[in-house]
């Protein structure tokens, strides 16, 4: 990267090293933590598969809903700040009231409030890249946020780890452990969210109008027939395809301790096994951030949709623990690429002063997508009682998501 990095890009880049402790949380212990709840309950082990899967479901539809407008609102002169720190709060609170939901059912209700938090703080946290860097730092910088995410959530998750592995040696109770667990990885969020609430200034923004929200509501009709025009066709086939190949991997990420518990894995394997892809992950998401700099980061996207492809298909035949080490390593090498440069990618190719706007689209396509991943892993869980099948249908969605995102690059081309 041609100079240092400025403060405010590193107070951005804590942020993803804040929130990446919850997304470590929500893909390894929880998954576990609830299996154990729903047991208690006498839910059976398909089934609790199939509820957190439609639980994961709601929230990413919920965010789908208020997304695009919550979006457009954070577009107006002074209230990203504002719309940012309140879903964080909504997220970081939730995290800790977990530890007092002790049903299985109030735990699915008060995790579905945190995650549906923390999925709208992303959509305004993603924006902000327009303001904090420039653009030709856009895809370093957006690297290096999943990069230092993914080495940072190592520390309140380890320490996590500590106290529920050794909570018999420590003297104290396994429900007590947890609720420290959710308590260290909130407080860890709020800590790395801090810098960048003190900093981030709005930059590029739309004056505010008499009444915001019903503004917001007609920017979003003119964002969505603007779509369908000839200037907007690369943002559109890119939204098509990254709707369906990020669907696939955000479908993985949530849900590969759950598959991995289905097909035999053992709970300490899941634990380790996704340690390490965070650990690696860090050195993998810098390489790509600066081999970006030599190639177009649209053939390093393109690389990884296809890298996706055949971890799923791999994925169907797994049963054993080395099985999912070696899928835990080749995750680890492209998770990092394919988001990081997804995002920098689209902040590139949208108008700057709607960037919010955008980027609540950007969550539609993406992690609002994500619903129907998770919904048919749920579905074909609960009809057949094995999730392969559920598998297979996501390989299926990196290839129809590589065809689209050709096609944008194709447009991009003619430009």
């Amino acid at each position: 990267m041609a100079g240092k990095m400025t403060r405010l890009e590193k107070r951005w880049i804590l942020y993803d090293v804040g929130n990446s402790a919850f997304t470590m949380l929500c893909t390894t212990i929880i998954p576990i933590y609830f299996k154990n709840i729903a047991e208690a309950g006498n839910v059976a082990d398909s089934d609790s598969t199939a509820f957190l899967s439609f639980t994961l479901s709601l929230s990413t539809i919920l965010v789908a809903i208020l997304g695009p407008t919550l979006g457009t609102m954070a577009d107006t002169k002074n209230y990203k700040k504002p719309l940012f720190v309140s879903s964080f709060l909504a997220g970081a609170i939730g995290c800790m009231a977990m530890a007092f939901a002790s049903k299985w059912l109030a735990f699915l209700a008060v995790f579905c409030v945190a995650r549906t938090g923390y999925q709208l703080s992303l959509i305004f946290y993603d924006s902000m890249l327009t303001d904090v860097t420039t653009e030709e730092r856009m895809d370093e910088i957006s690297s290096q946020g999943y990069a230092w995410g993914y080495i940072g959530s190592c520390v309140p998750f380890i320490a996590s780890l500590v106290l529920i592995l050794g909570a018999d040696s420590i003297g104290i109770s396994g429900g007590l452990a947890m609720t420290l667990a959710l308590f260290i990885n909130a407080i860890w969020w709020a800590a790395m969210t801090l810098p960048l609430i003190r900093s981030y200034r709005q930059i590029h923004y739309v004056e505010k109008a008499g009444h915001p929200v019903k503004e917001s509501l007609l920017r979003i009709v003119d964002v969505v027939k603007g779509l369908g025009s000839e200037d907007n066709r690369q943002i559109l086939f890119f939204l098509i395809g990254f709707f369906f190949y990020i669907d696939g991997v955000y479908t993985i990420i949530d849900l590969a301790t759950t598959y991995g518990s289905d097909v035999g894995i053992s709970d300490t394997d899941l634990v380790l096994a996704l340690l390490m892809t965070q650990i690696v992950a860090f050195p993998c998401a810098i390489a790509f951030g600066k081999i970006s700099k030599k190639f177009e980061n649209g053939r390093l996207i393109k690389i990884s949709i296809l890298a996706y492809f055949f971890i799923a298909v791999f994925a169907l035949q797994l049963d054993k623990a080395w099985e999912f080490w070696f899928l835990a390593v080749c995750v680890a090498v492209f998770q990092g690429t394919i988001q990081a440069l997804s995002r920098s990618y689209f902040a590139k190719i949208i108008p700057k002063e709607k960037s919010s706007e955008y980027f609540g689209f950007y969550d539609i396509f993406g992690k609002g997508a994500a619903f129907i991943g998770t919904t048919v892993m749920g579905v074909s869980t609960m009809i057949t009682g094995n999730s392969r099948y559920g598998v297979a249908v996501l390989s299926l969605m990196f290839l129809v998501g590589f065809f689209f995102f050709r096609k944008a690059e194709k447009v991009e081309r003619r430009l």
